[in-house]
């Protein structure tokens, strides 16, 4: 497995709590990836860490075969990161045109008209972020991401506030990306869809990640079936 992006055994607390110990984060090319657990389990301080934006307590960060105690995004964005956090982010001072314009100038020939379309934003590229849907917020700004056509991808929640049809359309995306060689991780609560979708599970419980494997192997996982779906394991 090519390993763009490794967190590894990295920790984190605040105060006197910590909030992930031992627990470690690995996007791979070519997988579309799904970091699952509960409310408060960690998933979005991994997630940042990977991306360089929190400073581990504990553990390093690999990114492109280089190893650091402190990774910063700034630096890892030249080497094709791309980290979309779980917030608004983009320019209340730019059209949607704009945005995805910005973010293909270094991939010249790439059609903003093309990436809109896959994700059902042809008639949004006049609007600006204030103008849109919480949802079509949440689409154009992975539309920005996909625009910049990263090596990897950390997106935190990227089907927060989506209509169903939406989310499977942003996750056939998110699965293409992965499958053109980048390394894309996602968390989320939309269980279902996400194991629908994706390569791989990690779980995030208990301050620390589970490697579960492909979605199939997930689901005989008696505990992950118990402890996370409250469900029984298949057969």
């Amino acid at each position: 497995m090519n390993e763009v992006l490794v967190a590894d055994c990295v920790g984190k607390k605040y105060g006197e709590r910590w909030v992930i110990h031992s627990a470690s984060l690995r996007a791979t090319a070519g997988q579309l990836r799904a970091l699952l657990g509960r409310n408060g389990a960690g998933k979005s301080t991994l997630l940042k860490i990977g991306a360089g934006v929190v400073e581990p307590d504990t553990g390093n960060v690999r990114f492109n075969g280089k190893t650091a105690e402190r990774m910063r995004l700034s630096n890892m964005s030249l080497g094709g990161l791309c980290y979309v956090p779980d917030h608004d982010f983009l320019s209340n001072a730019f059209t949607v045109r704009e945005h995805l314009g910005f973010a293909a100038t270094l991939n010249p020939g790439l059609s903003v008209d093309a990436v809109a379309g896959q994700l059902g934003l042809d008639t949004l590229l006049g609007a600006r972020p204030h103008e849109l849907s919480s949802g079509e917020r949440r689409r154009a700004e992975i539309a920005f991401a996909c625009a910049r056509r990263p090596t990897c991808l950390l997106v935190d929640e990227p089907l927060r506030n989506l209509a169903p049809i939406d989310a499977e359309a942003l996750l056939s995306v998110l699965r293409a990306l992965a499958e053109g060689g980048c390394a894309v991780v996602v968390t989320g609560h939309e269980v279902p869809a996400l194991l629908a979708a994706v390569h791989h599970v990690t779980w995030c419980t208990a301050g620390t990640t589970y490697e579960m494997g492909p979605p199939f192997m997930a689901r005989t996982d008696e505990r992950f079936m118990r402890d996370y779906l409250g469900t029984a394991a298949s057969a």
